[in-house]
Formats: C-alpha cells, sequence, structure tokens
C-alpha cells in the first residue's frame, strides 16, 4: 500500500477468469439456463436482456481493464441471448427464420468493432458465423426437413423424431458434410488464434473469437451425439 491506496498489480487483474474463457462459458450458458427457461417463461427470459445490459454497461465503465473486458462481453452476450428467446420463445417451428432473427443486431456490431464495445461486436459475430454454419449443415444435410416436427411434437413422440434426425446425418454423405464444415470452423479458429496481435491491439479479440468457435463446434457435437443416444437430454424438446 502507497500513500494510503492500494497499488494495481498483476494480481489484481486476474480476479475474473481471461476473456477467451468467459466467452466460451457464454456459448454454453444458453444450454443449460437459456433452453428450459424460454420454454417455460419465455416473456421473462426476454426481459433478462436488459438486466445483462445493465451489468455490462456498468461493468464497461470500470477502470479495471479485465473488468471492462466482461461487461463488454456480456453485451455483445445479450444480443445472442435476446435473439435466441425471440426465436425459440416464439418462431422455433421456423427453422428459415434462425439466422435471419439471430442476425437482427448485425449492423450495429460491425459499427462497433471502431468502439469500446470491441469485444462485445466480436462476441456477436462468431457466435453468429457459429450459427450460421450449424443452420448450413442442417440444410445441406437434410435434417432441417426434421426441426418443425422436433420442436412442435408431444414428449411421446418427439425423441423418437430427433433420434431419426441424428441417426440421419449418420450416413455417409451427411457425415462427409460434418467433417467438412468442422474442419473449416477448426482451420478459422487457428487462424485468428495466430494473428489476434497483428490486427488489434488488445491481444484477446481474435483468440476469443477462436474460443466462440470452437465451443460452439463442441455444442453442436454433444447435441448430436444426445440425440443419437439420449434425445430427452437435448434441451430441444419439451
Amino acid at each position: 500500500m502507497v500513500g494510503g491506496t492500494w497499488q494495481s498489480t498483476a494480481s489484481d487483474r486476474q480476479w475474473f477468469v481471461s476473456v477467451p474463457k468467459a466467452a466460451a462459458a457464454m456459448v454454453v450458458l444458453p444450454v443449460f439456463l437459456q433452453a428450459p427457461w424460454v420454454r417455460v417463461h419465455p416473456f421473462s427470459a426476454t426481459l433478462f436482456t436488459a438486466l445483462l445490459v445493465a451489468i455490462g454497461v456498468v461493468l464497461n465503465r470500470s477502470d479495471n481493464q479485465q473488468k471492462a473486458d466482461f461487461g463488454s462481453l456480456i453485451i455483445g452476450f445479450s444480443g445472442s441471448w435476446l435473439a435466441g428467446c425471440v426465436f425459440w420463445g416464439w418462431l422455433r417451428a421456423h427453422p428459415v427464420l434462425h439466422l435471419p432473427v439471430e442476425a437482427f443486431a448485425l449492423p450495429l456490431a460491425l459499427a462497433g468493432f471502431g468502439t469500446r464495445w470491441r469485444l462485445a461486436s466480436a462476441f456477436y459475430l462468431s457466435s453468429l458465423v457459429g450459427t450460421a454454419f450449424t443452420d448450413l449443415m442442417m440444410a445441406v444435410t437434410g435434417v432441417m426437413r426434421f426441426w418443425p416436427g422436433v420442436v412442435t411434437a408431444s414428449m411421446d413422440t418427439a425423441p423418437q423424431l430427433l433420434h431419426e434426425a441424428g441417426l440421419h446425418l449418420l450416413h455417409p454423405l451427411p457425415l462427409t458434410a460434418l467433417v467438412l464444415a468442422a474442419s473449416s470452423i477448426v482451420w478459422l479458429a487457428g487462424t485468428l488464434s495466430k494473428r489476434e496481435t497483428a490486427v488489434f491491439k488488445s491481444n484477446d479479440t481474435l483468440s476469443m473469437s477462436a474460443a466462440v468457435l470452437m465451443t460452439t463446434l463442441w455444442v453442436d457435437g454433444l447435441f448430436l451425439l444426445a440425440a443419437v443416444v439420449q434425445p430427452g437430454l437435448s434441451g430441444l424438446i419439451e
């Protein structure tokens, strides 16, 4: 302590987990919190967006850089959270609307790269790219045709329909498409990690984007595994 105040140390800046790890956790959070919440009460889950934004703004104004970065991440996450609530709460039977709804904040995210909300923009855009990969593969492999039936079916029939959709992906052509898509995500994530310091002053933006993409890949893989082995654990059906 100097002059009655605590000096900032390196350990003070490690109070929060790293930005990439925090971003990865935010990608997983909707699976465990948002999915069941939206099924029970979509309106309150949607209103929760306001609290996320408030927390993000307060943290982002902190003098502690790590807290400020975490606040920016929460702002980016709030955009994905709001889109997820709207789609899964009221539009879930219309898969063609999934990506457009998720992309509602795209203009704001693109504009935010030149501001203090760079991490927020990068998180939102990375999540959107992951969603685009997922939806594209669902369309290419023919799984999207199962979607409306699965999400609107009764508890008695939904698990079987989801299981059939999962088995459909285990054929040679769908598997080839999935492997190519997964390889593309791994390549993109690796490229972002290598180029982070060359593009941004902060060395967290691109590594965070890479973490979001890789976590999205893991979540999709676990979802496919659940659909084949135990459909009731997937979180998609009620």
